[in-house]
């Protein structure tokens, strides 16, 4: 029985990789020891432990790594099982052990965990970095519970190699709607009129209720089962990281660090161990060549609608 035929609304980016040939073509498989500039801006294929040490040493400004949750997970045929509490904070040491000396002494960290595992991980975190903040976001999408409050939320932890780190406050405030517009002397106090209303800057916070998961109308979904908003990672990267930095994403599925990295004027190594996945990053990094657009981000402005 044939498959019906996709509504043309539907964006979502689910091509075999027998069809993306040319793109897994551009992807690097390294055997040798990589300088910085051989790994710019490259999608890696290969499995991190085997990579790490071929990347370049203390180069890497900002890590975002979105690691496996520990649950029961296929990502393209490869799954990933539940381990008991103690094997996941090992695993967790072990990925971090090979990823720490790449980072610059100044670098800053993102690791991405759901509610069960923000626990396991966090002290194994205060090992390796100053852990400075854990963000929760709102991720509305997936299936209620019968039994137990339905799970919308995940963590990100905040952390830096050291006391000296990038946080830019300005790039990252939050644009929220006024609903009580007060004046002094007659003039707008802390906040502005636009031509869509009424405005303030605020400092973001670090429960964020304003991004949305990607869904099959929206241009950057894909067809990876834990895929992040390009929103999202465009706040990480903006706070934490100049123009030009070289940013790291370990575990880079479909490639969204990547993308909102190049979009946002950064350079980045993404590495992904499914040959799919990396071909579809090659792909999406592709049209970030001439649509550099971010759902909720514009003219500079993180939005809160």
């Amino acid at each position: 029985m044939s498959k019906s035929p996709r509504s043309p609304r539907n964006k979502t980016l689910d091509l075999p990789l027998s069809e993306l040939e040319d793109a897994f073509a551009r992807c690097l498989k390294p055997k040798e020891k990589l300088s910085r500039e051989e790994a710019e801006n490259r999608v890696i294929c290969g499995d991190l432990f085997k990579t790490a040490p071929l990347l370049p040493r203390e180069s890497y400004s900002l890590m975002i790594a979105d690691p496996p949750y520990n649950r029961r997970k296929n990502y393209g045929g490869e799954v990933f099982s539940p381990k008991n509490a103690a094997a996941y904070a090992e695993y967790t040491r072990a990925w971090l052990s090979a990823v720490r000396p790449l980072l610059t002494p100044t670098a800053s960290v993102y690791v991405c965990c759901d509610w069960q595992t923000s626990v396991l991980i966090a002290p194994v975190l205060g090992e390796f970095f100053h852990v400075r903040s854990r963000i929760t976001w709102g991720r509305e999408k997936g299936r209620g519970a019968k039994r137990n409050w339905k799970n919308a939320m995940e963590d990100i932890w905040f952390c830096t190699a050291g006391e000296d780190y990038v946080f830019h406050l300005d790039a990252v405030k939050l644009r929220r709607r006024v609903k009580a517009p007060y004046r002094a002397d007659g003039s707008p106090k802390d906040w502005r009129q636009t031509e869509a209303g009424r405005f303030r800057d605020t400092c973001p916070p670090n429960f964020w209720d304003d991004i949305a998961v990607p869904f099959w109308s929206m241009p950057e979904n894909t067809a990876h089962p834990a895929q992040k908003p390009e929103k999202l990672l465009a706040k990480l990267i903006l706070a934490s990281s100049d123009e030009n930095d070289l940013i790291l994403d370990p575990f880079a599925g479909s490639g969204s660090a990547a993308v909102a990295a190049k979009k946002l004027g950064r350079r980045f190594t993404a590495v992904e161990k499914n040959a799919q996945y990396c071909a579809w990053s090659v792909v999406r990094l592709d049209r970030a060549e001439t649509d550099r657009r971010i759902q909720g981000y514009e003219d500079g402005v993180f939005y809160k609608y």
